[in-house]
């Protein structure tokens, strides 16, 4: 194993490299996503036929899913997933609950006679959910993002996932699941187009007020693209975890729980800090011996090989310090001190504490949300949760004595900056 010292990093040992492989933006996908786009905002659902056509192999006389379609995913699917689904449904659903106790509206009276301020909680009215099919169907996010938009109050939630490969429509698994979450109107389509769909509106499908949930790099492009059209919760890129562990933790944990992260798609960034070398050992043993037993192998091994890091570090304190500067999506902490550790970590997307919390529970059943910021986002953005759909908006209730005592002050500030009419919209209130 070759220990190499990283420039500038003192205290840290690179033990193992990613080749940053990462998503990249390129003129192509710019150009390409903005003709989709241009396509679907001019053509509707023409486009959205013919590209489910092109990309999907699947020859479709609309996009919209009827009660019967959803009947139908019922009877495929079998009763104990349809349990597990309703399970993780009620979990998700108390966490977004529990989140919307934590906001209040607000209204108090100044303490300047005659004025009156405040702010109200209001949903956005129509929200459009994307559920990502590609190697695996994704019930999970259908629950993720419909169920948090739902407790929020939006009145008009909307899902879209593309179709499956072999159903000739969506999922059967995740039609489910986006009934089981609330869904009220469901539509057969992905891709840049699903996005421009719900940003413009077709013949068939209607105009949202925001997007959210992940996708892959045309979806993330399209919402690039349409923001400021509608609303977006973010730009995903490659799902990531980051592990900090000590010489308490199992390296058999540890090796299942970056192969987990891996196997999401070759582009998955897995990442081990620890203090201890003997971990990094015994780790690596055993990433060797797990990939064998994972139907999804090849693709976690590629994703290990091609984007994990190990990094060495003396100290859990260095630990903290690194993973704070990545912001990773997920963040295991498998050591000793856990809360010494817990209150020092500020920059995560979910985290996942204690020896005994893979990233599964929280991507699944806890109930917290796995749309989360990646690429170091999570330095300044949060995951979706039942906020992403609620507007702050501001109030003020002005009476005549109110004006009388802003008056002096406001005149003054819109002369300073030049706006007369500003100034006179206050004056001649006051000289009545």
């Amino acid at each position: 194993m070759n220990l190499q010292r990283r420039e500038g990093e003192s205290d840290l040992v690179v033990v193992k490299e990613a080749l940053e492989k990462t998503y990249q933006r390129s003129e192509e996908l710019t150009n390409t996503v903005a003709g989709i786009i241009e396509d679907v905002r001019t053509k509707g659902d023409k486009t959205l036929i013919e590209l489910a056509e092109k990309f999907d192999q699947v020859s479709l006389d609309t996009v919209a899913i009827t009660e019967e379609d959803i009947a139908r995913a019922y009877e495929i699917v079998d009763e104990e997933t349809i349990e597990h689904f309703k399970f993780a449904a009620k979990q998700i659903k108390t966490y977004a609950q529990k989140q919307l106790e934590c906001l209040k509206p607000l209204d108090f009276e100044s303490e300047i006679p005659g004025l009156r301020l405040g702010h109200r909680l209001v949903p956005v009215e129509k929200a459009g959910c994307y559920i990502p099919s590609g190697r695996y169907p994704l019930p999970s996010s259908a629950l993720m993002s419909i169920i948090t938009a739902k407790v929020a109050g939006v009145r008009e939630v909307a899902a879209c996932s593309p179709p499956f490969k072999g159903q000739g429509t969506i999922h059967p698994a995740v039609l489910v699941a986006m009934d089981i979450a609330g869904a009220d109107r469901i539509y057969c389509m992905g891709g840049a187009q699903a996005v421009a769909a719900f940003a413009y509106g077709t013949q068939t499908v209607e105009k949202v007020d925001m997007i959210v949930g992940p996708g892959n790099r045309f979806v993330t492009e399209a919402k690039r693209q349409v923001l400021g059209e509608v609303g977006i919760d973010g730009l995903a890129g490659p799902s990531e975890v980051l592990i900090i562990a000590d010489d308490s933790a199992n390296p058999t944990h540890v090796a299942i729980d970056l192969l987990a992260q891996a196997e999401h798609d070759p582009n998955a960034k897995p990442i081990l800090v620890t203090t201890d070398k003997v971990l990094i050992d015994r780790t690596l043993e055993e990433i060797e011996r797990l990939v064998k037993t994972l139907p999804t192998g090849e693709i976690a091994y590629e994703s290990w090989q091609d984007n994990g890091d190990i990094f060495l570090v003396d100290t859990l304190e260095e630990a903290v310090d690194l993973s704070n500067r990545i912001a990773p999506e997920h963040l295991e902490v498998q050591v000793r001190d856990e809360e010494t550790v817990f209150k020092n970590l500020t920059h995560y997307g979910s985290l996942f504490m204690g020896h005994y919390a893979p990233v599964a529970f929280g991507d699944f059943v806890s109930g917290t949300n796995h749309i989360l910021p990646t690429m170091s986002t999570a330095r300044f953005a949060n995951g979706l949760w039942v906020g992403s759909f609620i507007k702050t908006a501001f109030h003020q209730f002005v009476t005549k004595e109110g004006c009388r005592r802003l008056s002096e002050s406001c005149m003054h500030f819109a002369e300073v900056e030049g706006l007369f009419a500003h100034r006179d919209s206050v004056r001649l209130r006051v000289e009545e």
